[in-house]
C-alpha cells in the first residue's frame, strides 16, 4: 500500500492538514527551505575549510579567492610521507597493545 514515495508524501500531506492545519503548511515548508539552505550553506562551508587545510584550490567561491597558501608537489609528498610514518607507527602501537591484552 505504502510502497511508493508519492503514497507517503500524500499520506504526509493529509497528516499535516489534519494536525496543523492548512494555514500552517505554507509556513512549514518556508522553514523547511530554510533549513535546507542553511545546511547547503554550512556544507559548502565545510568543503572550502578542507580544501583549503589541504591546500587545493578545487572549492573556492568569491569569498575565498586568494586565501590561504599554495602547496608545491614536493611539500605536498613530504607531508604524506610523515603522515604514512606516522600511520604506521600508531599501528605497530596498536599490534603491541593488543599483542599484550592477549596475553592478560
Amino acid at each position: 500500500m505504502l510502497g511508493n514515495i508519492d503514497d507517503w508524501i500524500i499520506v504526509i500531506v493529509v497528516a499535516l492538514i489534519l494536525l496543523g492545519g492548512a494555514s500552517k503548511i505554507p509556513e512549514l515548508f518556508r522553514n523547511l527551505g530554510r533549513a535546507m539552505g542553511e545546511f547547503r550553506r554550512g556544507q559548502i562551508e565545510v568543503q572550502r575549510e578542507i580544501e583549503r587545510e589541504l591546500g587545493s584550490p578545487k572549492v573556492q567561491g568569491p569569498q575565498s579567492q586568494g586565501e590561504g597558501r599554495k602547496f608545491s608537489a614536493e611539500e605536498i609528498e613530504a607531508k604524506i610521507r610523515e603522515l604514512q610514518a606516522q600511520l604506521d607507527q600508531l599501528k605497530r602501537e596498536q599490534g603491541k597493545t593488543e599483542a599484550k591484552t592477549e596475553e592478560v
